[in-house]
């Protein structure tokens, strides 16, 4: 049976996975300075900051792979109703990119920082962009079923299920 809602874990899963992201993208210049800065001198500079942009990198791509977990064994609600099968396959095919990218950035920017692979740091780079078009789709939908169809999808994420 599919739950009706998200449970309390998934929902402080969910915002504590977005605040991370924010973070990772207000702090960015750091990481990306400390980053040209090695490419040019062959010397690491590390900081406060830069940790920070590592560590919540891990800590996103450990939270995601509990949320997946979480998921596999709660389950999701099912999408409402009134949404035609091109925006359940829209929705379905977003929510499997973010949770895609939201496991492959942390590893490539791993793999750039204490690898050495140029290749990663460059996908990791340019994925930080379908990241950010993937979670404005993301935010839009949500707001759009919120206040156009009035349909409390935006609910789900907020009131943990009962």
């Amino acid at each position: 049976m599919k739950p009706t809602g998200f449970s309390r874990a998934q929902i402080i899963l969910h915002w504590t996975v977005f605040v991370l992201v924010a973070l990772q993208f207000i702090f960015n210049d750091y990481i990306k300075e400390a980053w040209y800065a090695y490419v040019k001198t062959g010397e690491f500079q590390f900081n406060l900051l830069i940790a920070g942009h590592v560590v919540g990198g891990i800590a996103i791509l450990l939270l995601v792979l509990w949320r997946l977990a979480l998921r596999k064994s709660h389950g999701v609600p099912p999408l409402p109703e009134g949404d035609s099968p091109a925006q359940k396959a829209i929705a379905a095919g977003t929510q499997h990119s973010l949770y895609l990218l939201l496991i492959v950035m942390p590893l490539t920017g791993l793999a750039a920082w204490f690898g050495d692979v140029q290749v990663a740091a460059t996908a990791h780079f340019y994925l930080k962009f379908l990241l950010i078009a993937l979670i404005a789709l993301h935010f839009i939908a949500a707001l759009y079923h919120q206040y156009v169809l009035r349909d409390g999808l935006l609910d789900q994420m907020i009131k943990p299920e009962k």
